[in-house]
């Protein structure tokens, strides 16, 4: 028998989804069940990246102005979510390939674009020359050089299914990263009250390098921020992170901002649009989903939203 099985973890790391993951489950006696979710995590990563020329997703774009394609309902599902909250234009767009190409950064060919180039390439990322049939499950690009990439959301989407496989396993407790992306299942054994202690990422030092800390129940923990790739011209930082609505790198004060919610993709989605609001947005933890957001600012001061600090 073993003694306190459930402050016992089988941990394990894989690399998918262009980073480093690591599953920690506590109370299991074997790696089954952290051996079943990187094959979950596999079968996704094969059907959604855009990295490599086969896949659902670049089905899809292949076809851009040719014809509707066909995927899976969980392609279609994801999909589907990505370009609804694509049209609320607040900042995230799973069609903005074309102008984050156009820009490059954080590749060697990284410049500054001409005027007329963005305003070209802003003709092929609208979201709403996108065909979403329901019953025939397909999608359609209706423009040629559409290119659509879930990769702003993937990540958040995965780890929710890691947690739908988790229960079904009837895991008590665990903690799923996905590069970054935290996602806490049940909760913690390690406190009486349950609740998990989240670092959150200081935007000027290498990942894993944390700013503060906040205690938390279960949920998810996403972070946005400029410190990860920027270009440098003429004294002038721009940083990866492309503002559809202008085609150019979004301005603000803000060098991260961390959210926690009840869902990893919830997660994912409303990091960014507090990103690209730049502060806090008014009622917008009145969602009973959304627990709480911390905004880390260029001149290193630190604002709670929600939070007891």
């Amino acid at each position: 028998m073993i003694k306190t099985l459930a402050l016992e973890q089988q941990v394990g790391q894989h690399h998918a989804l262009g980073t480093s993951i690591t599953l920690q489950v506590f109370g299991a006696r074997d790696k089954k069940v952290i051996n079943d979710s990187f094959a979950l995590i596999d079968h996704y990563e094969d059907i959604l990246t855009v990295n490599r020329d086969e896949s659902e997703v670049m089905d899809v774009n292949h076809a851009a102005g040719k014809k509707a394609v066909q995927v899976s309902s969980g392609t279609y599902d994801l999909i589907k979510l990505a370009v609804e909250e694509s049209r609320e234009n607040f900042g995230f767009n799973a069609l903005i390939g074309p102008i984050v190409k156009l820009w490059s950064i954080g590749f060697k060919n990284a410049h500054v674009p001409e005027p007329e180039q963005i305003k070209e390439r802003m003709k092929l990322i609208d979201p709403y020359s996108v065909d979403l049939n329901d019953l025939d499950q397909t999608v359609y690009l209706k423009k040629a050089g559409m290119e659509l990439d879930l990769g702003g959301i993937a990540k958040g989407w995965i780890a929710d299914r890691i947690r739908d496989l988790w229960r079904a396993y009837g895991v008590h407790a665990g903690i799923i990263n996905l590069g970054g992306n935290i996602l806490l299942v049940g909760d913690s054994p390690k406190r009486a009250n349950g609740q998990w202690s989240v670092g959150v990422q200081d935007p000027k030092e290498p990942r894993g390098k944390n700013i503060t800390s906040v205690m938390v129940p279960q949920c998810s923990a996403v972070t946005s921020g400029t410190y990860e790739r920027y270009l440098e011209v003429a004294g002038h930082k721009y940083h990866h992170l492309i503002d559809p609505r202008t085609g150019y790198p979004v301005e603000t004060n803000l060098a991260g901002v961390t959210t926690f919610t009840k869902d990893s993709v919830e997660a994912e989605i409303e990091c960014k649009r507090l990103f690209f609001a730049g502060k806090p947005l008014a009622g917008w933890h009145d969602d009973p989903d959304r627990i709480g957001a911390i905004f880390v600012y260029n001149d290193d001061h630190i604002e709670y939203d929600n939070f007891q600090n």
